[in-house]
């Protein structure tokens, strides 16, 4: 199913992973101190209590007016309970990209199957992470398929309209309502069958 939509008709929208250089800049032992005590919502009057260390020899660790002793770090990671290498640990760079692709309603990309009838949602992002599509379940019957579906990745499974039942390989099949969802391993040999009055409408998302 999926592998079908990845490799044979949009090959550019295989779903991978960013790869760059980062820089790493050099690591502030106070701003690294104010992160961790931010991140515990935490006062500097309550990280004094909990390390028995002056607010204001906080104050001035934290604005890089003092540096830290290896006395007092270890008074830090002590009343902090945390490891001395996470005041070391440089901050996650969080770096917008600025992608962004609307489809509207029923003007995806049509990529009809014998089983299913696929609607591929922001088809304008090349190496996208995750890969979300619609599709309309063809599918009658278990003999429908000649194999288990697998693929790299996990998928999630939100049904729309309609209901299914899911088959999985090493599970029992189970019926999906509309608003019932499932997220699993794709490795895992799956597939679906309609069995409402109408063929039933899913999202799926598949991610590397």
């Amino acid at each position: 199913m999926t592998e079908l939509i990845q490799q044979d008709i949009y090959p550019s929208m295989l779903i991978s992973e960013d790869q760059g250089d980062e820089k790493i800049e050099p690591v502030k032992l106070g701003q690294r101190l104010k992160e961790i005590r931010k991140s515990f919502d935490l006062t500097l009057e309550e990280v004094s209590k909990k390390t028995g260390l002056a607010r204001s020899t906080l104050s001035k660790i934290e604005n890089e007016q003092i540096s830290p002793t290896f006395q007092v770090m270890q008074k830090l990671t002590s009343g902090l309970q945390i490891d001395i290498p996470q005041l070391f640990a440089p901050p996650k760079q969080v770096r917008a990209t600025g992608r962004r692709d609307i489809t509207r309603n029923e003007e995806g990309k049509p990529h009809p199957t014998s089983t299913y009838e696929h609607e591929l949602l922001a088809t304008q992002l090349s190496n996208k992470k995750m890969m979300p599509f619609k599709s309309l379940v063809r599918s009658r019957d278990f003999a429908d398929y000649s194999d288990w579906i697998r693929h790299d990745g996990e998928e999630f499974l939100l049904v729309l309209s309609g209901k299914i039942t899911f088959f999985s390989e090493f599970y029992e099949p189970v019926n999906l309502n509309e608003g019932d969802s499932v997220y699993y391993d794709a490795n895992m040999g799956h597939m679906l069958i309609s069995i409402s009055e109408k063929d039933a409408l899913i999202l799926w998302i598949t991610a590397s």
